[in-house]
């Protein structure tokens, strides 16, 4: 609809091509958050007009000095002449000949790929120095050299060629409508307007940078000399809180993996400044308050943003408690054996084991003066990915699997199948094919287990998390059709468990031959279970639902990270960051009901892609989509209650659900949640089993059904006093033994020592005995072991005036727990421990005398 554009997009930067996350700190013009400027023609104006466009901008309306500006120009190759048009329209615009430098295909060459559109492109570049009239500090050889003095601006590509393959190599011939598309970094440009040679001395960032600074108390002086960690704490902080505004959760795989690195890599710089305690949340709010009146979305997701941040960072510190000790423990290894490179293998474990992303390792590693082996590390990931493979593999086509079908569906699908799920649940067609182990066979016999291949088919293949249908292929004698299998009307039937398009174009209805003889050319009924169908179309439907109530009731970050759509129930996965409350649980199941009796429309739509977006309908990051797309609408079509792009089967009003319930609500791995839910005739089987067994509850406690919540809270209490009654008689009775304990106490080096064996029942009543006995001695060392529910518990206690003089019951708790086979700690004045074998519990306290002598 355009052909002609200005944008300015947001981008991240972080894995693949152009990962630029190791400089992102060294370097003072590198990011993985930035914003691209550009403007575009799309069959519109081209090189002549582009050029004239960007020289206008710059000098005339920014007011950069010519004198300080440099341009390339395809040098040309082989394949394509150089590109002296752009050359001669730079100078009609106004620069200087020798200002126009020519560079390879590395340089000015722009491709996605072998094929494809591709072109000439042509760079401005900037010269930042205090010398712009001086040729020996404003050098031809700086541009794409080295320094950080000449830098690249803007990029100006001119897309004027196909390239396509021909046998074993390419042609190119020029596109019919050629278009422009540039690029310029806001970050740099800034720098330029601003005077700065740095990105992060602009006032783009340095709002952050100061803000960090004075929360960690750090003069002008020391922010300076650590100014790489305040760089990368900047750039990340303005990452995290679009990623997460976008919806995105700290994870372990795509967008979610890139969320986690690089929050985490923020993290621990802000530990190497000083922070102690999560802190990306008071820097954050920062990059929200700067960018919010360009991105709305930042301020209205402010609270997900910090909720986020804060969780994941909180993990990280976690994660960094017992990875660190690892990787102390072996680097102290490496380092005694001389090795400077922390191998592929522990690198994984770290990563494995940890959560250690190899970009941290690699920071840890330069810090201690090391190394990493990535390709060790690469490796060791490839082969975990290949035996996950390997363990996920069943019903899953293989190469050879994939062979054999498509030669079977050369054989017996030439033309295709007309699949339609939708329209109806019963078909009249012919068997077009029969596979059995693999093979096509013309007939089949009973007890084999066969794939049927069919011409046309109303059973749905197993997509977009919804099961396949099941049901029954028959072949009648006469024109009747639903007939029992057992009646004589039908000659042959094979039971349909599962329906699967093994590759494209072939779609095989997997079952066992229950009776007769199928065969190929056979006329034949395919019926589908509509009961089963039906439950799952209002599983389905009330999937819509439930994320429609969801995005409601907790916020539009909420986005669906999978979906499993059965008939006896369906999981709905999601992405938010802390467990459901009961509120609202209640709220999003009422909701999902109030829809149901609504009765709302539930319709199909086909659609262009971009205007089902355009239009608010929900789409799935994790689905690939073509052109044109099915869109499910409930409620009005022009006010929708809820839109959704989906392939799946649908009930036709929301009230054929009958009912929603959810059973479950739980965790799935960070900033991921799952709900568990029934609809329609599961729901009431599933109310109608809780009524019966509050009915039995009721007889049970001789009360109606709605005092049974009253009489079991009744019981708790009355049970729960009798039991602090009867720990109250135990700690007296124990307290009372204690007193003929005393006379165990020894003298060993002018120290008061009591090990003894108490009748205690729980570990609160041997704290409570430890105490009384330090008390009563006044000074002196108790060690104290009990039995407790067939495990043996110690506590060790030292008086204040014995911790001065080096006494420590820490020490003394670690060497008697070894003899029970546990272990456990404490501090100087107050240890305790576990362990496993209570027959060795004397021998354990026979220990601490001589441990007080030494």
């Amino acid at each position: 609809d355009y052909s002609r554009a200005t944008t300015s997009q947001k981008c991240m930067r972080v894995s693949g091509k152009h990962n630029d996350l190791e400089n992102v700190g060294p370097s003072p013009r590198h990011h993985t958050f930035f914003e691209m400027l550009g403007n575009f023609s799309f069959g519109d104006y081209f090189k002549a007009d582009a050029i004239k466009f960007a020289w206008d901008l710059l000098v005339n309306h920014y007011g950069l000095d010519p004198v300080r500006l440099w341009f390339t120009i395809f040098e040309g190759d082989a394949e394509v002449l150089a590109d002296e048009e752009a050359a001669e329209l730079w100078v009609k615009a106004g620069a200087s000949p020798d200002r126009v430098r020519r560079f390879g295909r590395k340089d000015n060459f722009w491709s996605m790929g072998d094929t494809g559109p591709c072109g000439p492109c042509s760079e401005i570049h900037y010269y930042r120095g205090k010398n712009p009239k001086n040729p020996e500090f404003n050098r031809a050889e700086y541009v794409n050299g080295d320094g950080e003095e000449t830098i690249e601006i803007w990029n100006l590509v001119f897309m004027q060629f196909n390239r396509f393959q021909v046998g074993d190599g390419f042609k190119m011939e020029p596109l019919p409508r050629p278009s422009v598309d540039t690029g310029a970094g806001l970050e740099r440009v800034t720098a330029v307007l601003q005077g700065k040679l740095s990105n992060y001395e602009t006032d783009l960032f340095k709002p952050i940078i100061e803000h960090t600074r004075k929360l960690l108390g750090h003069d002008k002086t020391t922010m300076e000399k650590r100014i790489d960690s305040y760089r990368v704490i900047a750039d990340h902080s303005r990452a995290v809180a679009f990623l997460a505004a976008d919806g995105v959760m700290p994870g372990n795989e795509g967008r979610n993996y890139v969320l986690r690195l690089i929050l985490r890599r923020a993290a621990r710089h802000g530990q190497l400044l000083g922070f102690t305690e999560p802190f990306l949340t008071d820097v954050v709010p920062t990059v929200i308050e700067m960018m919010s009146e360009q991105y709305p979305e930042l301020e209205k997701r402010r609270d997900v943003i910090l909720k986020t941040t804060l969780e994941e960072e909180k993990r990280f510190q976690a994660t960094l408690k017992t990875g660190s000790a690892m990787l102390d423990d072996l680097v102290a290894d490496l380092r005694a054996r001389g090795v400077k490179e922390i191998s592929g293998a522990d690198a994984f474990k770290l990563h494995d084991t940890f959560g250690f992303a190899l970009e941290l390792t690699r920071d840890f590693a330069r810090e201690f003066g090391m190394t990493v082996d990535e390709a060790g590390f690469r490796k060791a990931m490839e082969e975990q990915a290949d035996r996950s493979r390997a363990a996920s593999s069943i019903g899953v086509v293989d190469v050879a699997g994939e062979a054999m079908y498509q030669t079977a569906k050369n054989r017996v699908a030439q033309a295709g199948i007309a699949y339609d799920p939708y329209s109806a649940t019963e078909i009249e067609t012919t068997v077009s094919g029969i596979l059995r182990d693999g093979e096509p066979v013309n007939q089949a016999q009973p007890g084999d287990q066969v794939e049927i291949v069919l011409p046309a088919t109303c059973f749905y293949v197993e997509s977009g998390g919804q099961v396949s249908d099941t049901g029954r292929i028959v072949h009648y004698a006469d024109e009747i059709t639903g007939a029992e299998i057992e009646d004589e009307s039908v000659k042959w039937a094979v039971e349909v468990t599962e329906v699967r398009a093994p590759v494209q174009g072939l779609i095989v209805h997997i079952g066992n031959v229950v009776k007769g003889t199928p065969r190929v050319g056979d006329k034949v009924s395919g019926e589908v279970d509509r009961l089963r169908r039906w439950d799952i179309m209002r599983n389905h439907t009330a999937t819509h639902l439930l994320h429609r109530e969801l995005r409601y009731t907790l916020g539009e970050h909420v986005q669906q990270a999978g979906s499993l759509v059965a008939p006896e129930r369906f999981r709905f996965d999601f992405s938010h960051t802390s467990m459901l409350t009961q509120d609202e649980l209640d709220a999003i199941e009422q909701s999902v009901n109030d829809a149901i009796l609504a009765d709302y429309q539930v319709a199909p739509f086909q659609m262009a892609y971009k205007d089902a977006v355009a239009g608010g309908a929900m789409a799935l990051f994790t689905e690939k989509y073509g052109d044109r797309v099915r869109v499910i609408k409930v409620g009005r079509p022009e006010s929708p209650f809820s839109q959704e792009l989906c392939g799946g089967t649908h009930i036709q009003r929301t009230s054929q659900i009958g009912a929603f319930h959810i059973v479950s609500e739980s965790s799935i791995g960070a900033g991921l949640r799952r709900i568990e839910a029934v609809t329609g005739r599961n729901t009431t089987a599933l109310l109608q089993k809780g009524l019966a067994q509050l009915d039995r509850a009721a007889a049970f406690l001789r009360a109606t059904p709605d005092q049974v919540e009253h009489k079991v809270l009744a019981l708790m209490t009355e049970n729960e006093a009798q039991r602090k009654e009867i720990e109250k008689l135990r700690r007296d009775l124990a307290m009372r033994d204690a007193e003929g304990l005393l006379a165990h106490v020894q003298e060993i080096n002018g120290v008061r020592v009591l090990a003894v064996q108490v009748p205690a029942a729980n570990a609160d009543t041997l704290r409570e005995m430890s105490d009384w006995f330090r008390d009563k001695m006044g000074s002196g060392i108790v060690v104290l072991g009990a039995a407790i529910e067939g495990k043996p518990s110690l506590i060790a206690a030292v008086t204040p005036d014995l911790v001065a003089k080096g006494y420590d019951a820490g020490k003394i708790i670690r060497e008697v727990a070894r003899v029970v086979g546990g272990g456990g700690g404490g501090k100087p004045n107050l240890a305790q421990a576990g362990g496993k074998d209570v027959t060795r519990l004397g021998e354990a306290l026979a220990l601490v005398a001589g441990l007080v002598m030494k």
